[in-house]
């Protein structure tokens, strides 16, 4: 792979638009990309992107979705970014389980659908598009508990083993990609504990300056996207653009 300028992107693919993260990074690549064409995907009715964004409802964890997003991004320009927030970590009537008699195998299926499904679906509805001159950046948002050699802590089990099935994921597209583009970054980004639904149960065990509000974490996001290096493609990154091991 060649190394490329860091110009702006000139069309931004928002994959989980609707959620908290993904709204405040909606904000602020519109504030900081004024030009650049906005595209958004979302599975839930209630996200409203601007007048200027072109968006498409579409539940992602389906694989019918991937011929329909195929078809809708035929039209568009081609992405130079895609960013993809799509996340699960608790939800009516679960939660992270504490040890391994807690942890179903109807709760990891329905961890690995939205944790994994949804970026494998739409990287392949992206896949038949991409041309080998146009630079790439794909960030697929994870998290340090995916982290195998990190992991001292134990529990968590549907939530870790889907994330560290999702940077499995981005470790492949990244050598796959990277044999077919002249530009490419794919990377998978730790957000830190954002304030969002997510986090909301635990919120009370987490130190205040570990809290982050929703823009702060958007914000550090995109500066991380804008100074990726070539040696960035393929690695899971905190939010300050640290490696962290697999």
């Amino acid at each position: 792979m060649q190394q490329a300028e860091h110009t702006p992107p000139e069309c931004i693919l928002l994959a989980g638009a609707g959620g908290g993260l993904g709204m405040a990074l909606h904000e602020e690549l519109s504030r900081r990309f004024p030009r650049a064409q906005l595209l958004t995907i979302s599975h839930t009715e209630t996200f409203r992107p601007g007048a200027d964004v072109c968006h498409l409802e579409a539940s992602l964890a389906q694989p019918s979705a991937i011929g329909d997003v195929t078809d809708w991004l035929r039209s568009k320009p081609l992405p130079d970014w895609v960013i993809h927030c799509s996340g699960v970590l608790h939800w009516q009537g679960h939660g992270p389980e504490k040890n391994l008699q807690q942890c179903t195998d109807e709760a990891l299926l329905h961890s690995i659908s939205i944790n994994v499904l949804t970026h494998l679906h739409l990287a392949q509805a992206l896949a038949p598009l991409l041309q080998r001159r146009s630079p790439l950046t794909w960030a697929s948002l994870s998290a340090k508990v995916g982290s195998i050699e990190d992991n001292q802590l134990g529990g968590w089990y549907s939530y870790r083993m889907s994330k560290a099935a999702l940077n499995m994921l981005v470790r492949n597209l990244s050598i796959e990609w990277g044999r077919k583009l002249d530009t490419c970054r794919v990377v998978a980004i730790h957000p830190g504990t954002t304030d969002t639904a997510l986090s909301k149960p635990f919120q009370q065990n987490i130190p205040a300056d570990k809290l982050y509000p929703p823009g702060q974490s958007a914000d550090r996001i995109v500066s991380v996207l804008e100074q990726l290096s070539e040696a960035d493609n393929g690695k899971l990154l905190f939010w300050d653009g640290t490696h962290i091991p697999w």
